[in-house]
């Protein structure tokens, strides 16, 4: 484990006098990985000497493991013949990456200089959505004809070792490309020689289709615990492959993605350094609550006179507001989670429903209660009452909101994390204040 704290200083050391000599003797027994975190670790201008000095073999490896702000910076002095160089060594998938947020005109620079072959395979994933199955697959796979041997299947892997970091599986197709079946090392290096790959071949292999969302690929692999997995196009030809590695990146982004919903700012990368670019993606969703404590202000304001004559009932808002957004929130990220790891589908509106609602019933009874007894002590028993049921209508309503909202909108298509914070948050507070006043309201009307 490297101690950066430790490396920094002498890093910067470098970087000031020029040292590339002594710089590289550091970095080149560093894992990529490494390296990337060492980047981060610098000033902008210090990123991009540090990147410009690595070897292409060394510097292409590093490029695939940077966010995408530091890609950029990184990127932003380098010559066209140095991205294609890069680009011409990455895995096709990272390639394509890097390709599609370089600006347009760099772009299309650097298609004109990599191979032919790299371009072609650019232009072929470029194609996909990037959170498709498409979007994140690999073109390097190794197919091999159902009549191929065991010998055959061997040599084809000794020839293209070269192209590949990892081999786990051979897929097997039929003369017009179709995935057929799967044959992993292990058995290939037990079957005779002069057995065919129909001979050995497993047929109950797990594919994907090119445009299944990537989260949906993503549990696809923890389901079946795979390491990798063949991409087909609608006539089931094989087209490319996903290895447990893309799915840990995946995993990384969907959850990056839905806390960024939860707490208001889907947009903003963590890495990002311009100021106004990480205000204008908190903007938005800030300005929803704002709306919302507006609208709260008015419905208070429409209440003037309950509050008037029951001054006691103001002091108990923010309770009823911040419970029921509490237990909205709570039965939202629950549901969120359930969506995002596939534990909850859309057919399970009902039954899941269902059971949020003895939830609340359960929580709302509790804490009725327990607002019930403190205050028949505090201020007598009408508004204990006023104040209890309010409590249990409020909480067992934000509760069904929290988990149906996310539910319809998985149903139309929209990311269910988008519910969680803060539409539900802010009408629960919204809609919580309107049934406690109402409630206050009415009691004071016809029983006060």
């Amino acid at each position: 484990m490297i101690n950066f704290e430790q490396v920094i200083p002498d890093i910067e050391k470098f970087i000031e006098s020029d040292n590339k000599g002594a710089l590289l003797n550091i970095l080149v027994d560093l894992h990529p990985a490494d390296i990337e975190e060492l980047i981060t670790y610098l000033e902008r201008e210090e990123r991009k000497y540090l990147f410009s000095i690595l070897p292409a073999d060394l510097a292409s490896q590093v490029l695939s493991e940077l966010d995408d702000p530091i890609v950029e910076q990184v990127l932003e002095e380098a010559s066209h013949h140095r991205i294609s160089d890069l680009i011409d060594r990455m895995d096709s998938d990272d390639a394509a990456d890097i390709v599609a947020d370089l600006p347009s005109d760099v772009a299309e620079k650097v298609m004109e200089h990599v191979s032919e072959e790299v371009s072609n395979e650019l232009q072929a994933l470029l194609n996909y959505e990037d959170d498709t199955a498409g979007g994140i697959m690999a073109l390097e796979f190794i197919a091999m004809l159902e009549t191929n041997t065991v010998n055959e299947t061997i040599e084809k892997i000794r020839e293209v070792r070269d192209d590949f970091d990892e081999i786990f599986n051979i897929w097997v197709v039929d003369e017009q490309q179709r995935l057929v079946g799967s044959v992993s090392l292990t058995e290939l290096v037990l079957a005779k020689g002069y057995h065919t790959l129909r001979e050995i071949m497993d047929v109950d292999v797990i594919s994907v289709e090119v445009g299944l969302d990537q989260e949906k690929v993503a549990n696809k692999f923890s389901k079946y615990d795979l390491v990798s997995m063949p991409v087909v196009d609608a006539e089931n030809r094989l087209v490319g492959r996903i290895t447990v590695d893309d799915i840990v990146d995946v995993l990384e982004e969907e959850g990056a993605e839905d806390i960024a919903f939860l707490t208001g700012a889907p947009d903003e990368e963590v890495m990002e350094e311009s100021t106004f670019i990480l205000s204008r993606a908190r903007l938005p969703w800030l300005l929803v609550a704002f709306f919302g404590e507006i609208i709260a202000a008015f419905i208070l304001n429409s209440f003037e006179a309950t509050l008037k004559q029951k001054v006691m009932a103001a002091f108990f808002i923010p309770i009823v507001m911040a419970m029921g957004g509490s237990t909205g929130s709570q039965a939202s990220v629950i549901v969120v989670r359930g969506m995002a790891t596939g534990d909850i589908d859309l057919s399970d509106t009902r039954s899941r429903l269902l059971k949020e609602f003895k939830i609340a019933m359960v929580n709302a009874f509790f804490f009725s209660s327990l607002m019930f007894g403190l205050i028949y002590f505090w201020d007598g028993p009408q508004f204990a009452v006023i104040l209890s049921v309010s409590m249990f209508v409020v909480i067992n309503n934000a509760t069904i909101v929290g988990a149906m909202v996310p539910m319809l909108f998985k149903r139309f298509n929209i990311d269910p994390a988008l519910a969680a914070t803060p539409f539900v948050t802010t009408s629960n507070d919204i809609i919580g204040l309107m049934i406690y006043l109402s409630i206050t309201t009415l009691s004071l009307r016809y029983f006060g």
